[in-house]
């Protein structure tokens, strides 16, 4: 028998102008089952009679009926059942009456394993669909949709540690649905867990034989656009909507719908992230909040939250599950860094199902690109599992005689000790090798030149121009158990980067506005980075007042070595350029130098749970360094020390469970140090950062979330390039970035989802002895907009069938920070179709759609680079 059911959307949208709030209201009419249609799941338990068992992502068999305590029910006729509404009073009375109270929630714990049972207000049932369980990280979830929690306790129920295995079972209501999350410690839990309502039973645990391939995290990472939890805030897999500071995490699907092969390509998805600077194939820094984030000693890289120098200078992503940028100062949680903010890059981990992947991709200007991703058991109990991703990219450039190599091993092993622990060793191996992208001068591109305009393909470096690299990593992580509350990591990571090139590079502009005269440098840079961090990770109750703290200490050491000669470099006609002209004289004989910075951090964090909707962050670091620099040409050297503390706070209130309203405080410390042009080996003072920061985070559904964050940020003792004297550094006094971010991503409907981002950014220098105050802070915009969304059809003959369309516009932008040029404003779309069918997936993704001139960024010798015009790129890929 069926029967109309009334299902209701509330969407909540944040509208930036005017600050309103719009109610978004999508009523759906379903024919369901009167009854709870999946039946239960009985895994490892004794069968309840007559329910037939679904199997996860497959179509569900005939429902028997199920069962009550008390015994069968009895047979509901059509003429006993609602009818669907006609009126708007009668939709109303029905959507009052399909939410479901949940009065009480129990766990009993059993020979089996963990029930939990939800108790309903008059023993209503509960629709509970058993095919959307899911898996996210260490956690099992359920959503219970139609319901809402009325416990006298309030609208949270949390146990911790009822199991050895189980960190916490939290039962909260989330935008209508009822969201019941089963967390293990440091794995799934290997308890079973069982869902009970209403006389039925549902297991949570998966299936042992055979992977979900649409929820569960697998190869692909978590399908869809939202990402839930993270560890980035706070050191802790915790809640976005519990951390009071905004962050952004662009997950693994949004990846692969955009075949985002490098940073740059995630990071265009953030709002307040811009590129400052690239040298293809070698290096890319990028802004955050106005401020860049650079290779090198406090990069404000990271690489599974371990500081990575080395990530800035080779940034395609094979084997990076997603990337989480956290923006402000971070310093209390990994130590010194860029004010702006910190991209944390989350490698790809062994899968609990075997995982294969094989995918290849042909583009425009000749890209080939072939890729693997496997992961498996190395022996029977599956106590050893491994995750191995290996990438090649061969690839031509719209930009003359540049061309780039790209190969990459990334093997990871993971060790299970015993029930309580896991070892995890991990390594890769990088080489590249790359021609080089002069730019092109402004006047002729940006700004008229009497001899004409500068071909957007140009390149004035050499056609035997060229950089190389190789990047090897190593090292382990372990994460144990130690009692049911409190948990210990421990990491260590060796990242060697050995870098070279041999470049003809402009630097001025002739009288004649055609004459571009060059140097040639030979360069090389070895960067050792070693970083070990313990902590300890505990919950405990004061009263009524939970605690979740983490105590602990990192230790990093930085060791680069450079090595560089300077020759002359006949110029270069911007209009008939000539080229492999003989090398002119040395200028500067060979140079070579060692910076060496050694730090220890120790830090603690207090997340307090002052009641179900006050949330309290607490936090402090202290930081001590000591550098020691040393110009190996003529044996001079220098030394300093010093220490800093970095605090933070942040509190986050809940007013209904959909909303998080939060305000933080949060400082950050970089010991800065560089070369002055007057050949002295000049050690600056430090470079310290200070961010207050309000917000709101939303829920709109369990699929679609929002964050709007206003900041004011203030970055003092400032070291920027010296813009008339290159390889050389100044200090530039005091900076400041004001400015509003409104993010959005997650699913409006089945198979419709959305990543957008806006962000306001007011920038600039407050106090400076060498430029102007009140000039802005180069290569950020003051309105930056994103949106990419695509739409897959969910059943039929077409079913996986989509398409994808993308808008990235950046504002006006000044080129540098004497503000002497600025480059226009540029809206560039980008669209893909994509067919999705058991192990086969094929796209096709067309960037800058209508082949728009652009510029990505600016240069402080007034160079600018373009932007990628039209391309396409089709991917094949096969999953076995």
């Amino acid at each position: 028998m069926r029967v109309g059911q009334v299902s209701v959307q509330l969407g909540l949208w944040l509208v930036l102008t005017g600050g309103l709030i719009g109610v978004a209201t999508d009523v759906q009419a379903e024919e369901r089952s009167p009854l709870p249609t999946a039946s239960p799941l009985t895994k490892g338990k004794t069968p309840l009679p007559t329910a037939s068992p679904l199997t996860k992502g497959k179509t569900p068999l005939p429902t028997a009926s199920p069962l009550t305590k008390g015994g069968m029910r009895g047979v509901v006729r059509v003429r006993d059942l609602k009818q669907p509404a006609t009126t708007v009073k009668q939709w109303v009375a029905q959507m009052e009456a399909a939410q479901v109270q949940v009065t009480n929630v129990k766990l009993e714990r059993t020979e089996a394993g963990l029930d939990i049972v939800l108790e309903t207000a008059e023993g209503k049932p509960l629709t509970i669909d058993a095919t959307k369980f899911r898996r996210e990280g260490n956690s099992l979830i359920a959503e219970i949709p139609n319901a809402t929690l009325a416990l006298p306790q309030g609208q949270t129920f949390v146990a911790d540690n009822p199991t050895t295995d189980i960190a916490t079972v939290q039962v909260e209501q989330q935008a209508g649905n009822i969201r019941v999350s089963v967390a293990g410690n440091n794995a799934l839990p290997k308890t079973e867990v069982t869902l009970k309502t209403g006389g039925l039973a549902y297991s949570l645990n998966p299936e042992g034989d055979e992977a979900d391939d649409e929820i569960v995290v697998t190869g692909e990472g978590q399908r869809g656009y939202r990402v839930p939890n993270t560890s980035i805030g706070t050191r802790t897999d915790t809640p976005l909507r519990d951390i009071p500071q905004s962050i952004q995490v662009v997950p693994q699907q949004v990846l692969r719908d955009q075949n985002a092969t490098r940073l740059e390509d995630a990071l265009r998805n953030v709002s307040g992230v811009t590129q400052a600077f690239s040298l293809p194939g070698a290096v890319s820094t990028f802004t955050i909040r106005g401020f860049a984030i650079n290779e090198g000693a406090g990069s404000s890289f990271l690489r599974d939250g371990l500081p990575d120098p080395a990530a800035g200078g080779v940034v395609e992503l094979p084997n990076i599950e997603r990337v989480e940028v956290l923006k402000g100062p971070a310093s209390v949680l990994f130590g010194f860094g860029s004010p702006g903010g910190t991209i944390n890059l989350v490698t790809k981990q062994p899968l609990l199902d075997p995982f294969y992947r094989v995918e290849a991709t042909l583009g425009s200007y000749n890209f080939y690109r072939g890729a693997i991703d496997f992961s498996d058991g190395l022996n029977p109990s599956d106590t050893v599992l491994y995750r191995f991703n290996a990438a090649y990219r061969n690839s031509g450039s719209f930009i003359d005689f540049f061309e780039s190599e790209y190969l990459s091993f990334s093997p990871v092993l993971q060790i299970k000790l015993g029930e309580r622990g896991n070892l995890f060793l991990e390594g890769e191996y990088i080489q590249t090798n790359a021609s080089f992208y002069s730019g092109v001068p402004v006047l002729g591109s940006i700004r008229s030149n009497p001899n004409g305009r500068i071909r957007r393909d140009r390149n004035f470096g050499e056609p035997s121009d060229q950089n190389e690299q190789t990047v090897s990593r190593a090292g382990y992580r372990l994460e144990y158990q130690l009692s049911e509350k409190w948990s210990l990591r421990n990491a260590f990571r060796a990242t060697f980067r050995d870098y070279e090139d041999n470049l003809t590079i402009p630097f001025r502009l002739g009288t004649d506005n055609r004459t571009l005269n060059r140097f040639y440098r030979e360069f090389g840079v070895d960067y050792n980075n070693y970083s070990l961090t313990t902590d300890l990770t505990g919950r405990f109750s004061t009263g009524s007042i939970k605690h979740q703290i983490v105590v602990g200490v990192d230790l990093n050491r930085f060791d680069t070595r450079t090595r560089y000669t300077d020759f002359d470099a006949p110029s270069i006609d911007l209009f008939n350029p000539i080229y492999r002209q003989p090398i002119g004289d040395l200028t500067t004989p060979d140079s070579r130098d060692i910076s060496l910075t050694d730090s220890l951090g120790i830090f603690i964090q207090n997340q307090i749970t002052l009641a179900n909707n006050l949330k309290l962050l607490l936090g402090g670091r202290f930081d001590t360094f000591s550098q020691r620099y040393e110009l190996l040409t003529n044996g001079s050297e220098s030394r300093q020390s010093d220490s800093a503390f970095s605090p933070r706070v942040g509190i986050v209130y809940q007013p209904i469970p959909a909303i998080s309203l939060y305000a933080s405080y949060a400082r950050s410390f970089i010991p800065a140090s560089g070369t002055g042009f007057f050949g002295s080996d000049l050690i600056f003072e430090p470079q310290r950062g200070t961010q207050y920061e309000v917000g709101i985070k939303a829920d709109i559904s369990d699929r679609l979330s929002t964050t709007l964050a206003l900041y004011d940020l203030t970055r003092t003792n400032v070291l920027t390039d010296d813009p008339n004297n290159p390889g050389f550094s100044i200090q530039t006094g005091e900076q400041k970035s004001r400015g509003i971010e409104l993010n959005i991503a997650g699913e409006i409907l089945p198979g419709w989802r959305v990543f957008a981002g806006y962000a306001y950014t007011d920038s600039e220098i407050t106090k400076d002895n060498t430029f102007a105050v009140g000039n802005r802070l180069n290569n950020v915009p003051e309105n930056s907009f994103n949106l990419w969304t695509t739409y897959e059809i969910q059943q039929g003959s077409l079913q996986g069938l989509g398409v994808g369309i993308g808008l990235f516009f950046v504002g006006e932008r000044q080129g540098n920070l004497a503000n002497t040029f600025q480059l226009p404003s540029y809206l560039r779309t980008d669209a893909a179709i994509f067919y999705r069918r058991n192990q086969l997936e094929v796209s096709l993704n067309l960037r800058n759609l209508f082949d728009v001139d652009y510029f990505e960024y600016g240069l402080n010798l007034n160079r600018v680079s373009y932007g990628q015009p039209f391309t396409v790129q089709g991917t094949v890929s096969w999953k076995f």
